[in-house]
């Protein structure tokens, strides 16, 4: 027979623990947020943070074009101021360029010209031995020349015409004449020898471009 304080200790402890009941009353919609720091607290904070930075960019946009406004407007006083005087010198250089204009299709003119000593020289160097050289005339549009041509009039006339072909195949003269023609033929009142009346054409510069 075992006695009851010799039970193990296991066995009196090993009562069956059952949680009291009772019935729970809370309404958890009704109780309070006992949170820390609140949800709304960052959301709130979230967008007043980008309302802050739309109105600064906003404030520096509208910032810059006021400046640009005002610069634009700087301007248009200065280019009033200046308007005048700009439109003077535009005239000024204009007719600038007109005299200039003139001045170098002058100068072109000129040097356009050969040398007449030197053409005269060159064209004496070029008579054969039965034609002589009685007028030379430079004029604007070229060159008037006449001869007197020696021989029968068959025979001068075919001396005059040998001679033509000659000044035509002549490279200082075609590199300022581009035309070679025999204008008359007449005779000497007194030595009854033949006249020839010869033009060379200037070289026509050209036509500009519009």
């Amino acid at each position: 027979m075992e006695l009851p304080f010799l039970k193990k200790k296991s066995e009196a402890v090993a009562v069956p623990l059952v949680p009291a009941w009772h019935p729970n009353f809370r309404n958890a919609e009704k109780l309070p947020d006992i949170k820390p720091v609140r949800t709304a607290f960052f959301v709130n904070g979230a967008a007043g943070l980008v309302a802050l930075v739309a109105l600064t960019l906003v404030g520096i946009r509208e910032y810059n074009l006021r400046s640009l406004n005002a610069q634009i407007a700087e301007f248009d006083v200065q280019i009033g101021r200046t308007k005048r005087s700009s439109e003077l010198a535009v005239a000024s250089f204009k007719k600038f360029q007109a005299e200039e204009a003139k001045v170098l299709e002058v100068d072109a003119f000129v040097k356009s010209k050969p040398v007449v000593s030197d053409l005269l020289l060159h064209i004496g160097n070029t008579l054969p031995k039965n034609i002589a050289l009685d007028t030379f005339d430079l004029r604007d549009a070229g060159l008037s020349l006449r001869f007197t041509v020696r021989g029968s009039s068959e025979t001068a006339g075919d001396r005059a015409n040998a001679y033509l072909e000659q000044l035509r195949t002549d490279k200082s003269l075609t590199d300022k004449f581009d035309d070679f023609a025999i204008t008359s033929f007449s005779r000497h009142a007194t030595t009854g020898r033949l006249l020839v009346d010869l033009f060379l054409k200037f070289k026509t510069a050209p036509a500009k471009k519009p």
